[in-house]
Order: structure tokens, then sequence, then C-alpha cells
């Protein structure tokens, strides 16, 4: 199954909008509800553009100004609601992303494929400094979380625990990894070696 083409598809419009389907707001305050429900940590967060992909919002007929407020001495600030084709579009963008896997290209996974640019024994060392750092972050994280767990309903940190998962995932998989490379048991490991050392290609990477 295919993802729907959307007219945005910047992830911010879709957590400006969930942010607003809980009541209207001002982009300010759009700001402070995201970086308070730590979206921010999940969702690449620039508040800079924010007030750029609340305009695109209403230029496609998915948000809508309700109001003007105006505190003290403050200029006014301009509140913006859901319509309903915001709402609309923000269930069904959401159910896409819940229901539909979609290929991603994370930086790691980039890296991995282009490794045998290194030697193998400096690919070791620095996959090593990877995995203490990996192993800190899930020290921390599960701290963290099991701090968050007595304040905040789990319902509000799926994303929190989906991010340790994979944290966790990663580092017994470089773990698995590593031990393979300082055996010599992966297949390939020779002629990689071999290149590195004598500068000739090997025959079986063409």
């Amino acid at each position: 199954m295919a993802r729907k083409r959307r007219k945005l598809s910047n992830p911010l419009a879709l957590a400006v909008m969930t942010t607003l389907w809980q009541k209207p707001m001002h982009p300010y305050e759009i700001a402070q509800t995201l970086r308070s429900q730590g979206k921010d940590a999940s969702t690449k967060t620039n508040y800079g553009s924010l007030y750029t992909v609340v305009q695109n919002l209403e230029k496609h007929g998915f948000v809508e100004v309700t109001g003007v407020e105006r505190q003290g001495n403050r200029p006014e600030r301009t509140v913006y609601g859901l319509t309903d084709a915001g709402r609309e579009e923000m269930a069904e963008w959401l159910s896409d992303l819940l229901a539909i896997p979609a290929k991603e290209y994370p930086i790691f996974e980039t890296a991995l494929s282009l490794m045998a640019a290194l030697p193998p024994d400096e690919v070791v060392r620095l996959l090593e400094m990877r995995l203490s750092s990996l192993e800190v972050q899930v020290a921390s994280g599960r701290g963290a979380l099991e701090k968050l767990y007595e304040t905040l309903p789990r319902l509000f940190l799926v994303e929190v625990e989906y991010q340790l998962h994979l944290v966790e995932a990663q580092a017994e998989w470089v773990r698995g990894f590593l031990d393979e490379l300082r055996k010599g048991s992966m297949p390939g490991a020779e002629a990689w070696r071999h290149y590195h050392e004598t500068g000739e290609w090997p025959p079986e990477f063409t």
C-alpha cells in the first residue's frame, strides 16, 4: 500500500496540526507546547520556520484564524484553530504514518554502506566508540523513562520508548558486528584487509 501524496509533507506541519487539535493557539504558544510536551525530541523542529508552516497550513485550508490575543503592552498575536479539512488531513496523514512502512535513510546506514573505504581496524575502533556512546544513551534513557513513568501516562511516552528501543537494538547489532570483525569471521573480511594493505582491488569485490 502506497502513501497518499500530500499537499504538505513537512512533519512539523503534522505536529502543528496535532497541537492545534488540543485547542486553538497562536504560533508562539504552539512552539511552547511542542517543547513542553517533548515533541521536539521526535520531530525536527525549527522554531524559526514555524510561522511559515502555520501560513502554509492556512493557505491550504487546514487552519484558520479564530481570534487575536493581546497581553499587556505586547503586540497582538493571531490565534489559529484547525478547520474541518485540517482535522481530516491530520487524521489521514497520521493514519498513513502509523500503518504504512516507508523507506527511511538514517545517516548511520549510509556510513555502513560506505565503510569499506576505511581499514577494518579503523572501523573496529570507530564502532567501539559508537557502542560506548550507545551504551551510555541506553543507561541514561532507561533511567529518564522510569522517572517519566511516575508523572506521565504511557500514552504520551510511547515515542520515547520507541527511541530507546532503537538505540538498544542498534547497540546489540553493533556489538555482534564488532565480534565478527574482531574474529575476522565476516565474509569478505580478508579481501577488505588485503585491499587496504596492498591497494589491490579484490576480484570478488568487482
